[in-house]
């Protein structure tokens, strides 16, 4: 239609979402414990004996520039890191493969091996899929991965299930998937821009785009009541997206402070060079935890114990206090940015570089 607004990339807006996709779910079914919900990564189906399973769905995202196995790790990572913030492990998958047909047979089996290592050191098996090549297919949306877990029905969280009171933990910091991802294809500008030091450890956070990890040892102190009562991974938007999709999931208030949340050095710098606001940049690898106060100091202890990088920086509220952040001593409402500048940046830079 003439004058109508071109839709922006990525996610869409959680008003969307209500509006078109959550009423119309297909059959009801009483073993649907978890369905589709803003802010709410998984779905959770009761199978019965007391054990439920966990799914998840996403973009199969696989980046050339990266190099073939460095790209298989982070599109398995991404869809692992969902299924891991329910607290249950991945443990299986499936993969639908739709390839551009100007890919090579050789180059789909770099890809493929890289899948299958970064699964088989996981724990993840893979039991169906599909592959082929067609017409409209291009890089870097190849298809999708359903990723599940299998554990204990009272053994599982969801973000909607953080409530007042709760201590709010960050993993790692802001920005983290944006300087990794760039620190991998623009290494030399970087090189340029910063020097050597930076450049590689700009790099170096690409195998950091993963909370797997981080969610595996948060649930270990123990989940609902006994501790971790959500979880949530800052991708697009970045944190201050994450902070409000948990909000608007359990239906809470929330008050931040954003001179807690950790910008590594190389972030800043990364940021600054690409014109980046690391606090709204696409962040895999950042986990976002509610958790009983009782149970946060553990938590931040036991997680850099293991070598992750974790603080807390906030507190859920009821709801009518609303969202907000302090920021260099400024409070301000907090809320989701509009748009990630991450890919902006990225498409930007690469045009700059041709």
């Amino acid at each position: 239609m003439r004058g109508e607004l071109r839709p922006a990339a990525g996610k869409v807006s959680s008003s969307l979402f209500e509006r078109v996709i959550k009423p119309s779910l297909g059959a009801g079914r009483h073993d649907v414990v978890v369905g589709p919900r803003s802010g709410v990564d998984v779905g959770v189906l009761n199978i019965g004996s007391g054990q439920v399973m966990v799914l998840t769905c996403d973009p199969l995202f696989v980046m050339p520039a990266y190099g073939w196995r460095r790209a298989a790790w982070f599109a398995v990572h991404i869809v692992a890191s969902d299924a891991a913030t329910s607290g249950l492990c991945p443990s299986l998958c499936a993969i639908d493969l739709n390839l551009p047909l100007d890919m090579t047979d050789d180059e789909l089996a770099l890809l493929w091996e890289g899948i299958h290592e970064t699964c088989r050191d996981t724990g993840v098996a893979i039991v169906t899929g599909h592959t082929g090549r067609y017409e409209g297919c291009a890089y870097p949306m190849l298809g999708a991965c359903t990723m599940m877990s299998i554990g204990s029905a009272d053994g599982y969280v969801t973000p909607d299930m953080a409530r007042v009171g709760d201590e709010v933990v960050i993993t790692k910091g802001a920005a983290i998937e944006t300087t990794g991802q760039l620190g991998v294809v623009f290494e030399r500008r970087i090189c340029d821009a910063l020097g050597p030091d930076v450049a590689r450890e700009a790099a170096a956070l690409f195998f950091h785009m993963s909370v797997v990890k981080d969610a595996s040892i948060a649930a270990e102190i123990g989940v609902r009541d006994a501790g971790v009562t959500g979880m949530h991974d800052a991708t697009e938007r970045g944190v201050w997206g994450g902070l409000v999709e948990i909000a608007e999931a359990a239906g809470v208030g929330l008050t931040i402070d954003g001179d807690a949340i950790p910008v590594r050095p190389e972030v800043a710098a990364v940021c600054g060079l690409f014109r980046i606001d690391p606090f709204t940049a696409s962040s895999e690898g950042t986990l976002l935890i509610t958790c009983r106060p009782s149970k946060a100091a553990c938590l931040v202890q036991r997680l850099q114990d293991e070598g992750i990088q974790a603080a807390r920086i906030g507190e859920v509220l009821p709801p009518e206090c609303g969202l907000s952040v302090t920021l260099e001593g400024r409070a301000t409402r907090l809320q989701s940015p509009e748009t990630d500048p991450f890919w902006p940046a990225f498409t930007a830079a690469l045009e700059e570089s041709r």
